[in-house]
């Protein structure tokens, strides 16, 4: 399916798989970007982190190399959380990277290298504040409890504050591709103009579905969402985010891993059905990812270095295969057969299919497979014969999803 817009934002369905980021102070801590809310610090406690971080060992370069090994060919990077600490040089708040120890623009430092690479760069901001004085906390989710002493709740004066922060964040770092808005519905206000001032200022940035106006493209999160799992194609731009880590976004010292199979499973399942997918990181406090994150990027990214072309520039096939755990990709006169969850057996039938391939093919490992034309007991298509591919090397791949590749001289 076919979802373009025409213009600049079009890069959105050629780059399809991005590097989400997930960094600020609450990684000194080192339990989650929620803290402050989760655990209900007093911002009096939580603001001291700013005299503490000094992420000396910062390099985005670095960043980007193990992106590039993970095969991820866009970024999108957390201005400011909940916290409401800016990890941009603003002059509309002091509490900023550019008052801590480290004292530089990281944004900016960013920004910098990914233009410099051709990496597009997107902006996450979320519309929670649990710091400014204009906020209106109220204890609903990701909110305080209540206003703090020598708060003035005023939606309307914060959201002139968010609007020329907003402005900032699209008018001093080059060329911006993506805009992806946090926990607008929390506030309860609506305001086109916001995006349209965004558009304005970057014409060929996406925006997503989270803000203050309807946006470009859904976000799925977590493979919470039913329809990731049970939609066969999507019917709209989608764009499903995930982290690595299974408690936190932000860096996390003892943190649960998903499994490499899991994410490659999650990763297939949404770029097969149309849409992108973002993967977060959450580096520690000395601006370094974790060892076990660029273990499990690179280890994707061997993985989808081999199968990518099962996934970028093809259509989704509905009806050729009755398993729902099987889905099916098209370029030309290829079929890409995706065995999404791990196999029961190591063979595929293809029930619409009656005519053999030239070439049967394990993108996994470039290996020929053994294709036939047949019935077996098994089926119950008595009169009609059916493509079966089989003695597929299952136990040889329990970490990664398994995709074929069958080329056929002519395909209806």
């Amino acid at each position: 399916m076919d979802f373009r817009f025409g213009d600049g934002r079009d890069w959105f369905f050629e780059k399809r798989f991005g590097l989400f980021l997930h960094w600020g102070i609450y990684a000194i801590d080192a339990w989650h970007e929620q803290m402050q809310y989760s655990k209900q610090v007093p911002r009096k406690v939580y603001e001291q982190l700013i005299h503490k971080f000094n992420p000396v060992r910062f390099d985005p370069d670095s960043w980007l190399d193990i992106a590039e090994e993970a095969g991820m060919e866009y970024v999108c990077f957390t201005t400011k959380h909940i916290d409401g600490f800016c990890m941009f040089d603003t002059k509309y708040t002091d509490y900023n990277i550019m008052n801590t120890p480290y004292g530089k623009d990281i944004l900016g430092m960013l920004t910098d290298a990914c233009h410099r690479r051709g990496f597009p760069v997107c902006l996450y901001y979320n519309a929670v504040n649990l710091h400014h004085p204009n906020y209106p906390n109220q204890g609903r989710t990701y909110e305080l409890p209540a206003p703090e002493e020598g708060d003035e709740p005023d939606i309307g004066r914060y959201m002139d504050f968010l609007r020329d922060q907003v402005a900032e964040l699209c008018t001093n770092y080059g060329e911006i591709k993506g805009f992806w808005w946090d926990t607008g519905d929390v506030p309860g206000y609506r305001d086109e103009s916001i995006n349209e001032m965004i558009r304005r200022l970057q014409p060929n940035a996406v925006i997503n579905n989270r803000g203050f106006g309807e946006g470009d493209f859904g976000t799925p999160e977590r493979d919470w969402d039913e329809f990731v799992e049970k939609d066969q194609v999507f019917s709209k731009p989608t764009e499903a985010c995930q982290s690595i880590g299974y408690e936190s976004w932000g860096y996390r010292e003892d943190e649960d891993f998903y499994s490499d199979r899991y994410l490659s499973e999650s990763i297939d399942k949404v770029l097969a059905k149309g849409g992108n997918y973002l993967l977060n990181v959450g580096p520690k406090a000395d601006g370094t990812f974790p060892e076990e994150a660029c273990r499990i990027l690179r280890t994707l990214g061997g993985w989808y270095r081999k199968v990518r072309v099962s996934l970028n520039d093809v259509d989704t096939v509905i009806g050729l295969v009755s398993d729902s755990n099987i889905i099916i990709t098209r370029k030309e006169n290829k079929l890409f057969v995706h065995l999404n969850k791990f196999p029961a057996a190591g063979c595929v039938w293809l029930n619409s299919i009656d005519i053999m391939p030239q070439k049967a093919v394990l993108l996994n490992n470039g290996e020929a497979l053994e294709a036939r034309v047949e019935l077996t007991p098994s089926h119950n298509n008595k009169d009609k014969k059916c493509l079966r591919i089989r003695n597929l090397p299952v136990n040889d791949y329990p970490n990664e999803v398994m995709i074929i590749e069958l080329e056929f001289e002519e395909l209806p």
